[in-house]
């Protein structure tokens, strides 16, 4: 999640826990520090954007790393303040708590979070939140605000702390929940067509949790199926995409299952990837975060030299964030009807699925 909800998820953890023998104020501007602490990864040095990018997220939001350090920084905590030094476990479980919630959210997007590194170095991630999400956020951003002004707990104060939190955790109960349905009712529209493809993944359009991009992956071709939550079986739109460009199919095959950076990036992102082309430069890009024709994390690893592909030393390749026509588009997905986004409009799935024949062959003579 980003920098903001994670500073405020873990005050207001930190003041459920410490606000009473703390003090309120401080409670929440020691518990938002702690909850910002495995971000701290991004300034770890790396030897290139892509270790950089599949490193992200590691050791230091691993909840076995959290278990070892919470009684080292928990004792610096209760030396620095004297009102904590007769609540020395309960100093404890509030650095659990946001070390570890900072994680837990984390894994909830599709980015993946190594939870239990080293014994399991895999990602983890459920991908049903957006990275920035406003419903999730904005209710333990008011009761953070009104911690900072208060010194002494009430009440009143910890009744509205307990409302924030109860409706930011159902809110990302309902996030599972939207995700379900939205990749049921992918995974219908596509078997309408006859399509079963290999990978399925549903996760939220920006900023919201009632539009849906399931992405799915079938060989060299995935799909992008948009799925509003409160429309109907009408309102949902697909449309199909290259995986692999034409001229780098048989490469980005066998790169892709190697050990080199194409083969790196296409097992990190658990195969949802794609492999284009820009100018001489051969591009590797995940295609779970951002969106087409220009996802977030996409990296030039390779470039044509005459006739053959020879890997280069990683760059990252920054696009475009957002498309002529996307905030319209993403207005109208959120109320449930049916558009056409416009920078995908060339690759609408027909409906009978247009023969791709030729991109077989090719794929086939590998």
């Amino acid at each position: 999640m980003d920098s903001v909800t994670q500073f405020t998820l873990g005050a207001v953890i930190g003041t459920v826990v410490l606000g009473r023998r703390l003090g309120v104020r401080r409670a929440a501007i020691t518990g938002g520090i702690l909850g910002t602490l495995p971000d701290l990864d991004v300034y770890l040095p790396a030897d290139d954007p892509i270790e950089s990018f599949v490193g992200h997220r590691g050791w230091s939001h691993s909840l076995i790393v959290h278990a070892v350090v919470t009684p080292l920084i928990a004792e610096g905590l209760v030396r620095m303040f004297a009102a904590l030094r007769q609540a020395r476990y309960l100093t404890w479980l509030a650095v659990m708590l946001c070390l570890a919630t900072h994680a837990l959210i984390d894994a909830m997007t599709v980015y993946g979070t190594r939870l239990f590194w080293p014994v399991w170095p895999e990602p983890l991630g459920a991908g049903s939140i957006f990275i920035i999400d406003p419903l999730f956020t904005l209710p333990l951003l008011v009761t953070m605000l009104w911690a900072f002004c208060r010194r002494e707990w009430s009440p009143r104060f910890g009744k509205v702390l307990t409302v924030s939190l109860v409706i930011s955790t159902a809110y990302l109960g309902w996030t599972l929940i939207g995700q379900r349905i939205a990749e049921v009712r992918g995974v219908d529209f596509l078997a309408a067509r006859g399509i079963e493809p290999e990978r399925l993944l549903a996760g939220p359009t920006p900023l919201n949790s009632l539009f849906w991009r399931v992405i799915a992956v079938d060989g060299p071709d995935y799909y992008h199926v948009y799925v509003p939550i409160v429309g109907d079986a009408a309102s949902v739109m697909a449309y199909r995409h290259a995986r692999w460009e034409s001229g780098l199919i048989c490469w980005a095959k066998r790169a892709t299952l190697g050990d080199g950076l194409a083969g790196v990036i296409a097992r990190f992102s658990d195969g949802f990837y794609q492999v284009t082309s820009h100018g001489e430069a051969v591009l590797v890009s995940d295609l779970r975060m951002g969106i087409y024709p220009d996802y977030v994390y996409q990296f030039a690893v390779a470039a044509r030299e005459g006739d053959k592909i020879v890997e280069k030393s990683p760059s990252r390749v920054r696009g475009e964030r957002r498309q002529i026509g996307d905030l319209e588009w993403l207005a109208a997905g959120v109320r449930g009807a049916k558009a056409v986004r416009p920078a995908e409009a060339g690759h609408i799935l027909t409906d009978p699925p247009a023969n791709l024949a030729t991109a077989d062959r090719q794929t086939n003579a590998c």
